[in-house]
């Protein structure tokens, strides 16, 4: 479902990817069945182009990767996680506009 610009992540690769990380993370908790996160998938796709270098984006389907999904209190997807600096910072749920998504990664700093 991810782009080649979107990362899928793991339970497997997600600390790492994470912690690794030089540029703001966004990372969408979704799953196959779920409407709304098919929505959201190309704003996504369309931000990691629009961005690239300066941002990356991964998702977690919740489905494979329920430890995650639990470890980040995950209630409603989909759900959108910012990390800087291997921190979680923000918190959003729901379908977001590019530009509401552009506007929280730059008050990320």
């Amino acid at each position: 479902m991810a782009s080649e610009a979107v990362l899928t992540l793991t339970e497997a690769n997600f600390e790492s990817e994470i912690s690794s990380s030089t540029v703001p993370v966004i990372v969408d908790f979704w799953a196959e069945w779920c409407g709304p996160c098919r929505m959201l998938g190309p704003i996504l796709d369309d931000l990691a182009k629009d961005q690239a270098g300066k941002v990356k984006i991964g998702k977690v389907n919740v489905d494979e990767a329920p430890n995650l999904a639990a470890q980040f209190n995950v209630r409603s997807i989909p759900m959108l996680v910012f990390f800087k600096d291997g921190k979680a910072k923000d918190t959003v749920v729901g379908v977001q506009s590019k530009d509401a998504l552009a506007k929280r990664l730059a008050a990320l700093g």
